[in-house]
């Protein structure tokens, strides 16, 4: 161990599995969070096994498996004739990748992290604290003990990665999305309840899968458009509609209907473009605070729950300005190959014409095994310091 106390500013998934991932190392932290309660946006996340292995080293997975669903298969199917174009067994994912695949509401994950936080001596967690500057030097009154580095766990909208001269910026992808949860009661006979499934348009796709948790199904509806302004997440007037309207135009009525069944939440999506990572002395940038990308991969949260814990691994062997490096030398050609996928699946979402056409032909001859082998590399990834825990 070459550090004993941490600071960390924000409580979201990076940052409260920060704090847990250092406790096991024996490392000592500080949250900060400037909400006086966690009651967590959005709605439906998923948690590949590359994250619910670390999620199970830090004491956490075995809170939620009881309260999330493991789908038999993450699929692919068309937005207008509800055909399946093809499927990764992701069912299999406890055998294939040794690890699960889940799918549950954000409030349930969080709440998880809460808890353990709260129960973990080694972490004193911050609410309602509102911080201007943060820096080590500003936060210091208010820690239990001193902090020898500061870690920027706050998501796209970051303050604190202010410290670090030359920090990425967070930018519009030129994406927007409506979210939805909808009652079980409620959902039609075309969303499998055993499935994650993306069904596929021009210039837009619907993402639905069941949430177990609070007995219903997350919708996710993502298309080209304008930004709503500098905010994570904003309720937006009657106008949605006629902009759902508009992108998913020629889908199957079923679908569409899906609209019109709750009032959604209206998300621009931002991404973090390529800047520095540290300050090279005592303050990093993790998740999407550093990193924020497109959700056509669904690793927003997963990437996060990895930096948090290899960081930890890191800081625990080697001198902070030696952990930073290793840290990022580490992390960025994984984000990077991540965000080429990433990239590659938001084209195919979105094809049109000929494009669709053979998206549809290549997809369509692959077999379950081979499109699971193309993502061995992306769930089976084992995370640094995962054989020290």
């Amino acid at each position: 161990m070459t550090i004993a106390h941490a600071a960390i500013v924000g409580a979201g998934i990076a940052g409260l599995t920060a704090a847990l991932a250092l406790a096991r190392h024996g490392i000592s932290s500080d949250i900060f969070e400037q909400a006086d309660d966690l009651v967590e946006v959005g709605a439906g996340l998923q948690v590949s096994p590359n994250a619910s292995r670390c999620l199970n080293r830090v004491g956490v997975l075995a809170r939620i498996e009881n309260q999330w669903r493991e789908p038999a298969r993450v699929a692919l199917a068309s937005g207008s004739t509800l055909r399946q174009v093809a499927y990764v067994p992701v069912g299999e994912a406890r055998q294939r990748w040794k690890a699960p695949y889940g799918t549950l509401h954000r409030a349930t994950l969080q709440a998880a992290l809460k808890k353990a936080v709260e129960e973990e001596p080694l972490a004193t967690l911050h609410l309602d604290c509102r911080i201007d500057k943060a820096t080590l030097q500003a936060l210091q009154p208010r820690m239990t003990r001193t902090a020898e580095i500061l870690i920027c766990a706050d998501g796209v909208w970051s303050h604190s990665r202010r410290q670090i001269p030359g920090a990425g910026e967070a930018r519009f992808s030129g994406n927007i999305a409506w979210r939805f949860v909808i009652s079980s009661e409620d959902a039609p006979s075309v969303l499998d309840r055993q499935s994650v499934t993306a069904f596929m348009g021009p210039s837009a796709h619907l993402v639905a899968y069941p949430l177990r948790d609070v007995g219903g199904f997350n919708l996710v509806a993502i298309a080209a458009g304008a930004s709503a302004g500098e905010a994570w997440h904003t309720e937006v007037d009657n106008s949605w509609k006629s902009a759902l309207d508009r992108h998913f135009r020629g889908w199957d009525p079923s679908l569409k209907r899906l609209f019109s069944m709750d009032r959604p939440t209206f998300w621009p999506l931002y991404e973090v473009g390529q800047g520095r990572w540290h300050n090279g002395t005592d303050t990093i940038a993790i998740g999407d605070a550093v990193h924020a990308m497109m959700p056509f991969s669904a690793q927003g949260a997963s990437m996060a729950i990895e930096d948090a814990f290899e960081l930890a691994a890191f800081l625990s062997e080697k001198p902070v300005d030696e952990a930073f490096d290793a840290f990022v030398a580490h992390r960025l050609p994984r984000l990077e190959r991540l965000q080429k996928r990433t990239a590659l699946n938001r084209f195919a979402y979105h094809a049109s014409g000929p494009f669709r056409l053979g998206r549809d032909f290549l997809l369509g001859i692959k077999s379950p095994a081979s499109l699971a082998r193309d993502l061995d590399w992306l769930y089976g990834y084992e995370a640094y310091g995962l054989d020290r825990l």
